[in-house]
């Protein structure tokens, strides 16, 4: 099975993943959803099978972090982005949603830097695993002085969009690689961002490099992952996230303008409407790097990468 995985390679990273705007259909996967539940007791074992997101969370969230302040320094000036850098609780005033938030690893680090934090999990038994590691720890189980809150909720994007409450930050780490109708998914978590908001993503691209390290080595040979964790064919390549908002326009705002409105140098997008930024794991180390802009059109996208896209302000 794997040598005949490793013949179609090739074949199938000419396809592309379509990611169209159809929001009609559920985006929940019941095997995947199974498949994580059946490792939630290890979430929080930092050498166990979720070992590698543990190394990778600090430089998610650091990225999550710089953004928001090169955002807050471009629009409010040097001296407010400068206070907030200097700030432990940078993300204080913030409401922040984390999907598809497994054992909590991202929504902890969100909620101790200020963020009123909620996570939601497709998986019963990840909420419920995220939830006892919350309560066991004082500071996120009781008012805090940051003015960061953490709660959790055993649900889906789609159903909470039924639900009045959109979010100044929606993240989706390592999240839209294991969905079904990827085109619905973004579109749910877009429509959950406020006006003005941000979106972040965290996934793997569609390329031979990241067949080779991330089922090859990580599942099959170094065995960091369990077998079958990964679906090649449904990894996203980042020209597709950047085609994807380049023409999807929110249904709630009346302006049709698409989130994405022009890009330069090879597809990557202005600075300040998109971004994406490779993430490359040192195996000597055993840290992941976060990589320049620049490099991103230099092969740093290949495997792991982070994605970032701002939702246009009403009107």
């Amino acid at each position: 099975m794997f040598t005949a995985g490793v013949r179609r390679v090739s074949r199938l990273t000419q396809r592309t993943r379509f990611i169209q705007t159809d929001a009609t259909t559920s985006t929940v996967n019941t095997a995947e959803i199974a498949h994580f539940s059946r490792l939630s007791s290890q979430w929080w074992d930092e050498s166990g099978e979720f070992a590698l997101l543990h190394r990778m969370n600090p430089v998610r969230v650091q990225y999550i972090r710089e953004k928001l302040i090169e955002v807050a320094r471009e629009e409010k000036g040097e001296d407010v982005g400068r206070e907030i850098e200097q700030r432990r609780d940078a993300f204080r005033g913030m409401s922040m949603l984390d999907v598809g938030c497994g054992g909590g690893l991202l929504s902890e680090s969100l909620a101790r830097l200020g963020a009123r934090t909620l996570g939601i999990d497709a998986s019963e038994s990840n909420i419920r695993i995220a939830s006892m590691h919350a309560d066991a720890d004082p500071f996120l189980s009781s008012p805090s002085s940051t003015g960061g809150s953490l709660q959790y909720r055993n649900t889906s994007a789609e159903h909470l969009l039924k639900e009045p409450e959109r979010f100044d930050v929606v993240c989706s780490m390592e999240v839209i690689e294991h969905v079904d109708n990827p085109a619905a998914f973004l579109a749910t978590c877009a429509e959950l961002v406020k006006p003005g908001g941000h979106l972040f993503l965290s996934t793997i691209a569609r390329t031979p490099l990241a067949f080779l390290l991330t089922i090859a080595a990580a599942e099959y040979i170094m065995r960091k992952v369990a077998i079958g964790t990964h679906t090649y064919s449904k990894f996203v390549n980042p020209s597709e996230l950047v085609s994807f908002f380049q023409t999807y326009s929110s249904p709630s705002m009346t302006s049709a303008r698409p989130w994405i409105t022009r890009t330069y140098d090879g597809g990557q997008p202005t600075r300040k409407e998109a971004e994406v930024r490779g993430l490359i794991y040192n195996p000597w180390s055993g840290d992941w790097v976060l990589m320049s802009r620049s490099a991103s059109q230099w092969g740093a996208a290949e495997c792991n990468y982070l994605f970032w896209v701002r939702k246009p302000l009403a009107g």
